[in-house]
């Protein structure tokens, strides 16, 4: 179906969901609680392929992310930048929410169409607490993302020298 001829939400309908987004956005799990328990499809996505879990990983919603995947939340949706919720509490570098999501499924490895790891988010943005716990869950760090890079190669197209160096030493290839 075409987005010309996709069927149109009405006002209310609309409203309805960027409350919910809301609520998600903001950590409101009191409120999101019952919402999900009367039936709210907890893989519910925003105008940008947002799921709901990415946006309690994102914004750092613990309580929020626990409710969801209790729910249902599949871990593993990838948004239109291909980012996934692993993925978003590596680069913001957000522990417990990363372990939250591994112990619901979440692939370690897990990508979007770009093939960047959350091992590869971690690197890039020299977060050296997150790639311990990835490599400790099994993360390979010698797969390569759509461009060909790991992430000691991504660490450096970003600038985070020290954390490729301190990675390939751990590694054992420095």
């Amino acid at each position: 179906m075409s987005d010309s001829t996709r069927p149109v939400p009405d006002a209310e309908t609309l409203a309805f969901l960027q409350d919910v987004l809301e609520l998600v956005r903001f950590g409101d799990a009191e409120r999101l609680r019952p919402l999900l328990s009367g039936g709210l499809p907890p893989n519910l996505l925003n105008q940008r392929g947002d799921s709901l879990l990415m946006l309690a990983s994102y914004h750092g919603h613990f309580e929020a992310a626990r409710l969801l995947l209790e729910h249902g939340a599949d871990p593993e949706l990838f948004n239109d930048r291909g980012q996934t919720p692993l993925g978003a509490a590596a680069f913001r570098g957000d522990r417990a929410m990363l372990e939250l999501l591994l112990a619901h499924g979440a692939w370690v490895d897990g990508t979007g169409p770009d093939g960047r790891t959350p091992l590869m988010l971690a690197a890039m943005f020299g977060r050296g607490e997150m790639i311990e716990m990835l490599l400790a869950h099994g993360a390979d760090p010698h797969r390569r993302d759509a461009g060909g890079f790991t992430a000691v190669e991504a660490a450096r197209q970003m600038g985070a020298e020290e954390t490729a160096q301190w990675l390939e030493a751990r590694l054992g290839q420095g």
